[in-house]
């Protein structure tokens, strides 16, 4: 058995036609389109380039996309000031903050600054309470992503026994109460969770959001299972995930690759949040 790769490119350019298409049909009608503002601090390369392919996108599906970019040294003052601004400016509608910021600055005081109703990245306070509640509100985009490609590898959560390697705000704990929502069985291990392959090799669905190169093997593996790999770090000059794939492959029965498998996912599933959260602002509509 070989794992059916999950193509996160293909998958994101059907999710970009699909809003592109939803985009031409009513911005016309209301004479505004979509506004996306990515607020960038510093000018380390991956966040440069993620905030670029961002912007792009936005080009693809017909939004206007503004970055903000501030100097390496800024002051806390100085971003919130900023995202403050913009989350007034009635012709934007999304709002992101750049992650990791620079040593010294506070990431969690900046968001607290920002309309709920433009946190397309899902990571307010209040995003982040009522996705436990499980209220209406926008969720984590990579968390979002990692959904959608659970479901066109064609598994149901609903009753599966499911495992989250990682317990980031950003990815694990979002995807873990995501798939909690979907009636799975959940399983959050991480860097202190003993005999992690006892966990793993039990999971019908497997989502590797460590950060840890290489982390899990083919023998962690359980026959069949859906295996989602949310890591990407740069080793040898290639792009690697946490998954080994070439232990992993021969056992899994779907598997995302990296790159090509998330990463792509996740902007379309920001693109996705803010039409939402531009619905909500100018037409009225109830959050998702």
């Amino acid at each position: 058995m070989t794992a059916r790769l999950l193509d996160g490119r293909a998958l994101a350019a059907e999710t970009e036609r699909a809003l592109a298409g939803d985009v031409a049909r009513v911005v016309p009608r209301l004479g505004m389109a979509p506004g996306l503002a990515a607020v960038l601090v510093g000018s380390w390369g991956p966040s440069v380039t993620y905030v670029r392919r961002k912007a792009e996108a936005c080009g693809r599906v017909g939004f206007r996309s503004e970055v903000f970019s501030l100097a390496e040294e800024s002051t806390q003052e100085a971003v919130e000031v900023l995202i403050a601004e913009l989350s007034a400016r009635t012709d934007i509608h999304g709002v992101l903050l750049q992650e990791p910021v620079p040593a010294g600055l506070d990431a969690r005081a900046a968001l607290a600054r920002l309309d709920p109703r433009k946190d397309v990245d899902g990571l307010t306070a209040v995003s982040q309470a009522a996705l436990l509640a499980g209220t209406p509100g926008l969720r984590p985009a990579t968390a979002l992503g990692v959904m959608a490609l659970i479901g066109a590898a064609g598994m149901d959560p609903a009753g599966r026994e499911a495992v989250v390697v990682g317990r980031s705000l950003l990815v694990g704990r979002p995807t873990a109460l995501l798939l909690l929502a979907a009636h799975a069985t959940v399983t959050v291990c991480h860097s202190r969770t003993p005999e992690l392959a006892r966990h793993t090799a039990r999971a019908e669905i497997l989502v590797a959001a460590a950060g840890r190169p290489g982390l899990i093997t083919g023998a962690m593996v359980r026959p069949g299972a859906v295996v989602i790999d949310v890591g990407i770090t740069r080793r040898d000059g290639r792009l690697v995930g946490d998954v080994e794939r070439a232990s992993v492959e021969p056992v899994a029965g779907a598997l995302t690759p990296v790159p090509g498998g998330v990463g792509p996912m996740t902007i379309a599933m920001l693109l996705t949040n803010t039409w939402q959260a531009f619905r909500a602002q100018v037409l009225g509509e109830e959050a998702p």
